[in-house]
C-alpha cells in the first residue's frame, strides 16, 4: 500500500542532504525505504553483518559509501551521527544523499537535532491513516488548513473517502500495516500480543536496563486505562507503587518510542483559569483496545472508554495528517478550572485553529459553546467539528462541522 509519506521524503531528499524517518517499531519506515530507487543502498543495523561493516569504522564507512545511502535503525549505532556529520559538511551543498530511519529511542530525536542540526529533515511516521486504507493519500483536509484556504471553500471541496462503516473498522482495528493488511481476527490478536512483548523485552529493556519489566507492563497497562484523560501522576504512582519521578520517567519512556503520546495544556493569552496537567492517550486504536480486552466494535461503542477512544482516535489522525504533509505546528488542549473544554488546538503557520470532537452524527450548536467562547476570545478565523455526518456542513459562521471520513 502507498503511504502519504512518499512525497514528503522525496520533497526532502532534494532540500537536505540527510532526512531521517522516525516512528514506531512496525509503522511502516523499512518498506517505505524500499520505495527509494534501485541506486540506494540499504543497510539494516538490525543485522548483524551490515552493523558490524558500519560500526569498525563509521567515518571510513560513509567516505568510501558517501552518496544514497539508507540506514535503517539507526539508534542502535549511536556512533554514527557524528560520523554523519563529518560526511555531511564535506560536501554540505550536496542534497539527497543519505537516509537514516530510527525507533524505539527516546534520545533518538535529540542525537538527531544536536548532531545534525540544519543538515537534515526529520519526518515523523506513524502506521496508516485512515485515508491511506482508502488509498487516497493526499486528503485535501490538511493541505487546506495548511494553505489557510476560507473554510467556506475546506466544506464545499471536503469529500467523504468511505462510509461510516470503514471509518468504524478502522477505529476498531487501528493502523499498524501487518495485521491490517491480514484482515485476520486471530492474527491480529496474537500479533497485538507479540508486538507488546517485542517492545518491552527487546526494546525499553535494551535501552534501559536497569527497568523492572513487570512495573513496565503494568505501566503500559495503566496507560491503557488513563489513555484520553488528565495525567496525574501520584495516581499513577500509586498505583504502581514507585515514585513519582519513576512514573515520570515511564511516561517519558512511552511518549520517546511512539507508544502515548502527550498533549500539553493551553496557557497562551487566556484570561480564565485553566488547567496546567497534560493529557496523554495511546497512539494507535488497535493497541488500546486489545490491552482494554476489547473483542469487537460492539462492544466498543458501549464501552465507558468509547468517548474517550474516538476522541484519541481523531485527534492522532489530525496530527498524522499534518504530519505527512511537513507542516510545522504546535498542539495542545484547553480545559478551564470550570469545566470548560476544546479537544485540541492547532498552531503554527495557518494560525491558531481549535478542534472540538464529536461521536455523534448531529451536534447541537449549543453544544459547542466553549469552542465559541476560545473562537472569540483568541481571534480565530474559524473553529472545527469532526464528528460523523453524512457531508461536511458550516453548523455557524465560523464553525464547520467535518465528518471523520474525510480524511
Amino acid at each position: 500500500m502507498k503511504r502519504a509519506y512518499e512525497k514528503l521524503l522525496q520533497d526532502y531528499l532534494s532540500f537536505f542532504p540527510c532526512v531521517a524517518l522516525i516512528g514506531s517499531r512496525q509503522c511502516g519506515k523499512t518498506t517505505l525505504l524500499q520505495q527509494l530507487s534501485d541506486d540506494w543502498r540499504i543497510y539494516d543495523l538490525e543485522k548483524q553483518s551490515d552493523f558490524q561493516n558500519i560500526i569498525q569504522d563509521p567515518d571510513l564507512f560513509l567516505r568510501l559509501n558517501p552518496d544514497k545511502i539508507a540506514i535503517d535503525e539507526a539508534q542502535l549505532l549511536p556512533e554514527l551521527f557524528p560520523a554523519l556529520r563529518v560526511a555531511v559538511d564535506s560536501d554540505r551543498q550536496r542534497t539527497g544523499r543519505f537516509v537514516i530511519t530510527g525507533s524505539s529511542s527516546p534520545n533518538l530525536v535529540r542525537s538527531i537535532s544536536e548532531t545534525l542540526a540544519g543538515r537534515v529533515g526529520i519526518i515523523e511516521m506513524a502506521p496508516f491513516s485512515f485515508c491511506e486504507t482508502r488509498q487516497a493519500l493526499s486528503p485535501p483536509l490538511f493541505q487546506f488548513l495548511a494553505d489557510r484556504v476560507p473554510i467556506e471553500d475546506v466544506v464545499h471541496e471536503l469529500k467523504t473517502l468511505g462510509d461510516i462503516r470503514d471509518v468504524h473498522d478502522f477505529w476498531f482495528r487501528g493502523g499498524y500495516p501487518e495485521p491490517w493488511l491480514k484482515q485476520n481476527n486471530r492474527f491480529h490478536s496474537t500479533w497485538m500480543n507479540q508486538y507488546i512483548g517485542t517492545y518491552l523485552y527487546r526494546d525499553v529493556a535494551k535501552l534501559f536496563p536497569g527497568i523492572n519489566e513487570n512495573r513496565f507492563r503494568q505501566f503500559i497497562q495503566i496507560l491503557a486505562g488513563i489513555s484520553g484523560n488528565v495525567i496525574n501522576y501520584s495516581d499513577v504512582a500509586r498505583s504502581l507503587g514507585v515514585s513519582q519521578p519513576t512514573v515520570r520517567d515511564y511516561f517519558q519512556i512511552a511518549d520517546g518510542t511512539f507508544l502515548w503520546r502527550t498533549i500539553p495544556a493551553y496557557t497562551r493569552n487566556l484570561l480564565k483559569r485553566t488547567v496546567k496537567h497534560p493529557k496523554g492517550y495511546l497512539r494507535d486504536s488497535g493497541l488500546l483496545h486489545y490491552l482494554l480486552r476489547i473483542p469487537d466494535l460492539d462492544l466498543l461503542v458501549t464501552h465507558p472508554v468509547m468517548g474517550r477512544s474516538w476522541e484519541s482516535l481523531v485527534i492522532e489522525e489530525i496530527i498524522r495528517g499534518l504530519n505527512a504533509t511537513g507542516t510545522g505546528f504546535d498542539y495542545s488542549y484547553y480545559r478551564t478550572s470550570g469545566g470548560a473544554e476544546v479537544d485540541l488546538i492547532l498552531e503554527g503557520e495557518f494560525g491558531l485553529i481549535p478542534f472540538e470532537i464529536k461521536y455523534n452524527q448531529t451536534v447541537s450548536v449549543k453544544r459547542l459553546r466553549a469552542l465559541k467562547d476560545f473562537i472569540q476570545e483568541q481571534s480565530c478565523s474559524f473553529g472545527i467539528v469532526i464528528n460523523n455526518d453524512e457531508r461536511p456542513r458550516l453548523l455557524d459562521d465560523r464553525i464547520a462541522g467535518i465528518p471523520m471520513a474525510c480524511f
